[in-house]
């Protein structure tokens, strides 16, 4: 099994690189592959099990966006054959159609999926979010300078119990088409939701794979739920 970690010098904000690490002591066998800004990405020509985008600074976006501009076909090759792809915090934007920058300028992305972003850049958004993933909960924490506008309401990833979707009136966050998931969650994501990290693993063919840390992921999960329920 191979895991690519696109560009994790910089897309590595908010302690969102210990998705990968937990993943590593998940799969220990697995082959994970840290591909910076100045490789050529190893999906391009050859076939990887997942990658992986983290959440980077709006400068980062561009230069992300310059990288991963030459392979968007091959990308969309690689999720309509299932292959695992996992955008967190901002780097879900660069799948939609654009961005508008803070001076109403747009930035093109890569136009995979029927969204847009906006930016604004004076206020950020820091929240915390309950919501749901195939019968499951699902948390995990907001801090963005964007929200995304879906054309779509059929790329939903997680609907909402608390908190805000991709936007303050959008009834779902994040997008998801096939094995394709993008979400503005941070925290990290995989360690704070075991049950989707199980529905992950299961999709890359180790559903019989034990969750590292099982016991104690698991115990802190529903402590978090527990409080998320009652204060958020």
């Amino acid at each position: 099994m191979k895991i690519e970690i696109l560009y994790p010098q910089c897309c590595n904000l908010f302690g969102d690189l210990s998705n990968i690490d937990y993943l590593r002591k998940c799969l220990p066998q697995a082959e994970f592959v840290e591909t910076s800004l100045t490789d050529e990405p190893l999906f391009a020509t050859e076939p990887v099990d997942m990658v992986y985008l983290g959440p980077m600074t709006e400068r980062s976006q561009r230069m992300v966006l310059e990288r991963l501009l030459p392979y968007r076909k091959r990308m969309w090759e690689l999720i309509g054959g299932d292959t695992v792809f996992l955008f967190t915090g901002n780097a879900l934007e660069l799948a939609g159609e654009y961005i508008i920058q803070e001076d109403g300028s747009r930035l093109n992305c890569l136009e995979i999926f029927p969204l847009y972003a906006k930016q604004d850049m004076m206020h950020r958004h820091n929240s915390v979010f309950l919501g749901n993933f195939e019968g499951q909960p699902v948390m995990g924490f907001k801090s963005q300078f964007t929200t995304a506008y879906p054309l779509s309401e059929n790329i939903g990833l997680f609907t909402v119990e608390k908190g805000m979707g991709l936007n303050k009136k959008c009834s779902f966050e994040g997008i998801r088409y096939r094995n394709f998931f993008g979400t503005y969650l941070v925290g990290p994501l995989l360690l704070l939701n075991p049950p989707f990290t199980k529905s992950l693993l299961k999709l890359l063919g180790a559903g019989n794979a034990p969750l590292a840390f099982e016991k104690e992921v698991q115990a802190a999960y529903e402590k978090r739920l527990d409080d998320f329920r009652k204060k958020v």
